[in-house]
């Protein structure tokens, strides 16, 4: 069986950009990590040199198997993922979404938090900052921040587009939401930070704008505290400090914060948001991803060029089997892949739909085989050591 996949991997390879596997059998074969979960190292020759990567299979299809979310407990905080994969129980885990990893604006702290929306266990915990304010690769023609590799109540994983709405209701009226414990809003918008977002200051929503995330902070902005359904307290810049869970903090920025500022001590408000997935069940478990495979075939604008390391998605075509794939780069042992070629790579295992997640240094993989008492990381970061990421993908035995 792995000798026809082998085959079947060189074969499309080499038909979409002379790439050749080369048989790993002394390095192990496929691992059983789990019930309907196996593991495979794997060797790639290219024409700009080897690549080194790992898989990870799930057939969903086994009631045993599943996927999950795995986040340091906070939006706003950030954790290697072989400590993540650890303190969650799972048998595997890849980063996940691209994430606020530097800050232009002086005196602001990145807060680490990731760029597109997230849902761990059925909770929704964030929405997605506007597509200016991102960091990654430009996105592919038809996709968006708001697009999510994810698993939905019925056991299928789907890349699926996540709307956000919201409502701030008080004795003036509506307020409509347009964020979501988001390190930043939309110009002119209201965002709503809940106990989900940790203790990190939420000045960094009202910075950018959305077109240019390095453009200056916002000079009109407004923080209202809704605390058991009442207006606690109000000022006019964001604050920072853990949020208590009977609690919701509302930021505005220009327009926004006029909207904000009619509101008083003692008013009562009524906060509601959703993260409303299109012609999709509701969803288990969701996280930022940029789609680069559909139909079977690499989108057509993806980029040919930049070599790096690469962590990224593959499903099958009725969403039963999900392939989660890294492979190393700027080394001499392994060069990486560019876009393109990271599509060809998920639809080579047999993926129809893929998604590309947070690359370069943050690229990690960690296993934990039957026997371990630890998953350990199994690719090599670029960085010389695994990088502190906002989330990740968790494979489980349920």
């Amino acid at each position: 069986m792995r000798s026809a996949r082998l085959r079947a991997l060189a074969a499309a390879l080499a038909a979409g950009f002379a790439l050749t596997p080369v048989p790993v059998a002394a390095a192990g074969g496929d691992a059983q990590l789990a019930p309907g979960v196996t593991y495979r190292p794997f060797e790639l020759s290219t024409s700009h040199g080897p690549v080194r990567g790992h898989v990870v299979r799930v057939d969903l299809t086994d009631p045993r198997a599943d996927l999950g979310l795995l986040h340091p407990g906070s939006v706003a905080a950030k954790d290697e993922i072989a400590d993540l994969t650890n303190a969650d129980g799972a048998v595997a885990g890849v980063n996940g979404d691209f994430f606020n990893i530097a800050e232009e604006h002086p005196g602001v702290v990145p807060t680490s938090s990731a760029t597109g929306p997230a849902i761990a266990d059925g909770r929704e915990l964030k929405g997605a900052v506007p597509d200016g304010q991102r960091f990654g690769p430009a996105l592919p023609a038809g996709t968006s921040n708001e697009d999510v590799l994810a698993l939905g109540t019925d056991r299928r994983a789907r890349i699926a587009h996540l709307d956000l709405t919201g409502t701030a209701s008080g004795p003036h009226g509506r307020i409509r939401l347009s964020g979501l414990n988001q390190y930043a809003l939309p110009v002119g918008g209201v965002g709503v930070f809940t106990d989900e977002w940790g203790s990190v200051s939420r000045a960094r929503a009202v910075c950018g704008t959305d077109e240019d995330r390095s453009a200056p902070c916002s000079e009109r902005t407004e923080e209202v505290v809704v605390r058991r359904g009442v207006v606690s307290s109000e000022a006019d810049d964001p604050g920072a400090g853990e949020i208590p869970s009977d609690a919701v903090v509302l930021v505005g920025r220009e327009r926004g914060a006029e909207q904000l500022e009619a509101l008083d001590p003692g008013d009562p408000v009524a906060v509601r948001t959703a993260l409303l997935p299109a012609e999709a069940p509701p969803l288990e478990f969701a996280v930022g991803a940029t789609p680069i495979l559909r139909g079977g075939a690499a989108l057509p604008d993806l980029d040919t060029t930049e070599l790096a390391p690469r962590t990224a998605a593959g499903i099958s075509p009725d969403g039963s089997v999900v392939h989660l794939a890294v492979v190393d780069g700027r080394s001499a042992i392994s060069s990486g892949l560019n876009l393109r070629e990271t599509a060809e790579l998920l639809a080579s295992f047999g993926a129809t739909e893929g998604v590309n997640l947070d690359g370069g240094g943050s690229t990690t993989m960690a296993v934990r085989e039957p026997g371990d008492d630890l998953a350990t990381v199994r690719n090599v970061p670029s960085d010389g050591r695994p990088r502190q990421v906002a989330n990740g993908i968790g494979v489980f035995r349920r």
